[in-house]
């Protein structure tokens, strides 16, 4: 098909389903007793708050069952809620997620310019990184970095005719806390790269030629015009990364990194209080979601205040149709 042919069936598509063919759809399957000034009213589910009523019922259910399990022990939640064992997991998840974001998002940037790049080296590795890092589980990433001493037993440096300047070994520079970091971080570039690419692919080609037709170098171009403009069509799927970087922190575990699962878990493998252990992690988790939820969300409203504007308002709401005496007409689709 041409990009003429797509075109016009966009048009064609767009034109269908507009709120004026559809309100006069509805107005045609009313019947002709109807006005044609007739308010268009949603039609009526019932059902929905049936729905909604089984929906609380069954979690009320279910957090009762929960309470009421034997397995369950408050006691035990609750001593070790805020115990400075899991306050101390807690404070590494967030100085991972943290520094992990940072490092990464950074990475990112590199790469998306490394793929936009004309040059076909610089653009073969970022695709080549991305492939990698995004091929890979993280878990297996995480084991690597953090057995990497199995892989190379030292890290040193040696000139031709000076000898060993240093050697080290590996275990000692790449510690659970610095393999969690490497692969939280690469794996986090590898991502991220795709969301930074789309948001400088978002920015029209024209302002870009129009910024160098001026003098302004490709760096100040990328500064000024490029990234004001792509920041907010990157802002908001960063913000959901970040959530996605704090759970998956609870993978360091496997590498002992010392966050708030590898806390828990040392404890109840000498006590055996499983399920009461977990729910803490639970508790913290939700919490420390929640939290980010905030600026995320006033994030997505705030750099989508530009959509907003773009779109037509109404000159006349409903409820002024409906207090004007006018009939209403129902919504006819389901």
């Amino acid at each position: 098909m041409t990009k003429q042919g797509s075109n016009a069936m966009e048009i064609e598509r767009s034109s269908v389903f507009s709120q004026p063919a559809l309100k006069q759809n509805a107005r045609l399957a009313a019947g002709p007793n109807v006005p044609d000034d007739a308010p268009l009213v949603p039609r009526r589910r019932p059902w929905m708050p049936v729905a909604a009523a089984a929906c609380v019922a069954v979690l009320a259910f279910a957090l009762w069952k929960l309470l009421e399990n034997p397995v369950v022990d408050q006691d035990v939640i609750l001593e070790y809620l805020f115990k400075d064992v899991t306050l101390r997991g807690v404070g590494v998840t967030l100085f991972l997620t943290t520094v992990s974001m940072a490092a990464g998002l950074a990475g990112a940037v590199v790469l998306a310019m490394m793929h936009l790049s004309d040059n076909s080296v610089l653009s073969g590795i970022a695709r080549l990184y991305t492939w990698l890092f995004r091929g890979t589980p993280i878990l297996v990433q995480l084991i690597f970095w953090g057995y990497l001493g199995i892989f190379i037993p030292e890290l040193s440096l040696s000139l031709p005719g000076i000898g060993t300047i240093f050697s080290v070994p590996t275990a000692q520079v790449v510690t659970p806390m610095v393999a969690a970091m490497l692969a939280l971080s690469l794996n986090e570039a590898a991502y991220s790269a795709e969301i930074v690419r789309s948001g400088i692919l978002s920015v029209p080609r024209g302002q870009v030629e129009a910024a160098r037709s001026v003098g302004m170098t490709r760096f100040r171009t990328f500064r000024r015009v490029v990234m004001p403009q792509a920041i907010r069509v990157i802002i908001p799927p960063m913000g959901n990364e970040v959530i996605l970087m704090l759970k998956t922190t609870s993978l360091v575990s496997v590498i002992a990194g010392a966050d708030l699962m590898t806390n828990l878990q040392h404890v109840y493998s000498q006590t055996f209080q499983v399920i009461p252990l977990l729910i803490v992690a639970s508790i913290w988790y939700l919490f420390m979601v929640s939290i980010l939820t905030i600026p995320q969300s006033w994030l997505e409203r705030r750099f989508g205040q530009s959509l907003a504007r773009s779109q037509p308002r109404r000159r006349k709401s409903r409820s002024s149709d409906s207090k004007a005496g006018k009939p209403a007409l129902s919504d006819k689709r389901g």
